[in-house]
Parts: C-alpha cells; sequence; structure tokens
C-alpha cells in the first residue's frame, strides 16, 4: 500500500484551540517575566507550564493519530511526517531569531553579544536549523540555552526524543506497561517538584545536568500520560467545552505563586497535581466537546492554526523586549504600549510566516517526501 494515501484523520478542533489558547498565554507570560523579580514574583506565574500541557496534548494527538496505523506505516515514515509537520517552522524561527540577534544591542543583559562575530552567529542558525543542542561553551548570547537564537526550541529538542521513544517501542507497550510507565513518571514528577531546589518545574532549557533532569521530568509523565488518556478514555459530551476549557486553562497558568520562598513544596505540590490531573482533565473535556456555528469553528481553528507558529517564533521578539526594559529599567505600566505592540505582532508574524511559509513548504515535502513512499 503507497503509505501517502493514509488519511489523516479529522483534528480535534478544540484541542487545537486550547493549544492556541495556551501558546497566547506563554507570550504574555514572557512578556511580564521581562518585569519580574525572579519566579516569585511573577505575572501569570505560572505560564511556564503550558509546555508541560503541551506535551500531553502532543502524547494524546499522536497516540489518536498514530496508534493504529503501524501495520501500514513504517517508522521512517512516521519520522517523516513528524519532520514535515515540525521543522520548517524550526528554521523559521532560528532565522527570525538571527535577525533580531544581528540587530539588536544589550550591554547590560548581555554584554557580550556585541563581540560575537557574524560567522559563529550563522554557525549557531545553521546548527538550530538540525535541532542539535548546543553545549554552554557554545551559547552566544550568555543564558547558557541549547538554542540561544530561539530558546523555546528546546521544548523541540524533547518532543522529538519523545516521538523517537513513541516510535520505537512505546508504540508497542500494552495499555498495563504504558500505566506502569506514566506512574513511575508520575512519582519522578512529584519527587523533583516538592523535593527540588526551586519548588517549580522552570527549565529544561540547557545541557547542564540539572536542566537535562528538569527538561525529561517534564517531558516523560505528560507526554505519555497523554498517549495513555487517546487508548483508554472513553469520551462523553460536553458542551461548550471550548470555553470551559480555556477558561481553566488560563486559571491554572495564572494562580499566583504558593508558599513563597519558605515553603518551595506547597507550590511544587501544585505544579504536581494541575500536571498529573487538571491538565489531562482538561484534554478529556477538550476530546469529548464539539464545535458548534461558523464563528465558533473559526476562533478554534484560528488559535490552533497559530498556535505552533507563534510558539516557535515569538521569542526572538521578547529578548529585544526584555533588553529594552532592562536597559532602560521600565515598569509594565511604562512599557504596556511596546508590551502590546509586542503580543500584536507575535499573532501577525506568526499567521504570515503560517500562511506564506509553513504550509506551503509542507505541502511541497509532502509531495517530495510521501507521494512515492512504499
Amino acid at each position: 500500500m503507497n503509505k501517502s494515501s493514509l488519511i489523516s484523520k479529522p483534528h480535534y478542533l478544540i484541542l487545537d484551540g486550547l493549544r492556541g489558547v495556551a501558546a497566547i498565554v506563554v507570550v504574555i507570560f514572557h512578556i511580564f517575566e521581562a518585569h519580574s523579580r525572579g519566579p516569585l514574583y511573577q505575572i501569570i506565574n505560572h505560564g511556564y507550564l503550558a509546555v508541560d500541557f503541551f506535551f500531553l496534548l502532543s502524547g494524546f494527538v499522536i497516540g489518536y493519530a498514530y496508534d493504529d496505523r503501524w501495520g501500514k506505516m513504517t517508522i521512517g515514515n512516521f519520522f517523516k511526517r513528524r519532520l514535515i509537520r515540525l521543522q520548517p517552522m524550526v528554521v523559521m524561527g532560528n532565522i527570525i531569531g538571527a535577525i533580531c540577534f544581528y540587530f539588536q544591542q544589550s550591554p547590560v543583559l548581555w554584554p557580550g553579544m556585541s563581540t560575537v562575530p557574524v560567522w559563529e552567529m550563522l554557525l549557531i542558525m545553521l546548527i538550530g536549523f538540525t535541532m542539535i543542542p548546543i553545549p554552554p561553551s557554545m551559547d552566544i548570547r550568555g543564558w547558557n540555552e541549547t538554542y540561544p537564537l530561539n530558546g523555546p526550541a528546546w521544548s523541540l529538542f524533547f518532543e522529538y526524543i519523545a516521538n523517537i521513544l513513541y516510535a520505537l517501542g512505546v508504540r508497542k507497550f500494552s495499555k498495563t506497561t504504558l500505566g506502569i510507565l506514566v506512574f513511575i513518571a508520575a512519582c519522578a514528577l512529584v519527587h523533583y517538584t516538592v523535593t527540588g531546589p526551586s519548588g517549580d518545574l522552570i527549565g529544561g532549557w540547557s545541557l547542564e545536568p540539572l536542566q537535562l533532569r528538569i527538561g525529561f521530568t517534564r517531558l516523560m509523565y505528560p507526554f505519555f500520560a497523554g498517549l495513555l488518556l487517546s487508548r483508554t478514555a472513553k469520551l462523553i459530551h460536553i458542551k461548550h467545552a471550548f470555553f470551559w476549557c480555556s477558561l481553566l486553562l488560563v486559571a491554572v497558568l495564572s494562580i499566583p505563586r504558593l508558599g513563597g520562598s519558605e515553603h518551595l513544596w506547597m507550590n511544587g505540590l501544585y505544579e504536581s497535581l494541575v500536571i498529573i490531573f487538571i491538565f489531562p482533565l482538561i484534554v478529556f473535556l477538550g476530546a469529548s466537546g464539539d464545535v458548534k456555528g461558523k464563528l465558533s469553528t473559526r476562533i478554534c481553528k484560528f488559535f490552533g492554526d497559530i498556535s505552533y507558529p507563534i510558539y516557535i517564533t515569538h521569542y526572538p521578539l521578547i529578548y529585544m523586549y526584555t533588553a529594552w526594559v532592562v536597559n532602560h529599567k521600565l515598569s509594565i505600566k511604562q512599557a504596556f504600549p511596546i508590551a502590546l505592540l509586542v503580543l500584536i505582532s507575535s499573532v501577525l508574524i506568526a499567521y504570515a510566516c503560517l500562511k506564506w511559509y509553513d504550509e506551503p513548504v509542507r505541502l511541497w515535502l509532502k509531495k517530495k517526501l510521501l507521494l512515492h513512499d512504499k
């Protein structure tokens, strides 16, 4: 059977929309983060947990889309499909990051940037195209990021790891075996958040040992819990699911930090409970709902369409905004017009990249890589 004849299943439109809502929250979180004195004082305080929500959504969607295709689809074909879906915007995110890096000045926040030669910046950009993470010794910004031109790409690195683990073995796990894996990952998640040094799951963007531990801790439970949910959930009918799920998602991501600096475990326990119980509940309710009416359909589709592009392209603007805020010591009230401009620009850039680059490139790649795939 020609593998290109595999018919794409219908999307869970509400889940697509919820991914977009979470991505918008991430942008707003990063804007406010520029004005924060640290994790204890952030506005939209748990916005970073959107990454863990993305992992859970991804596991659910991967299971739904591919679990029953393995008799007709090879591992190579699976990897081609995932690369076509993810990689074009990885390239675009690095290109935008390189352009912003070249024109950016930040003598206060990143004083070493001005000494980085163009050839080195271009080398980092090319490495970023391949998703190969760089060690701290090659960092050109000063934050020890694995992708210093586009920091959030670190989560795509772990996304690829999850896809590889799924294709090479986990897809064959029984529900019981997968449940055991998910339980162990949940225990590791609770252990780190409750007993760890920070009482939160902030991190994962560096090849340093602690950052790698955080990254794998953030990946393993939500991704494979999402996969397990896709195999076991008995969906029900939920009215107005997109509204209620969006409201719940924004609420849990926005709640202030718990416990302060004296009781870090309280915040860690909150984050564990959200990831282990609330996020799966949101995905279950979202998958159980229907979208009624043209307006609701268009809203969900728009949010879903821009969700990945805005996540992978917005951070170069955040670098520039953060440097501007720090250089001039601006409050959110003083910087609000520019903050709003950053948010709007992030949406517009994402939509432009989607329509003028991502969709055409993916269509071309499908024709080239999948049409004659055996």
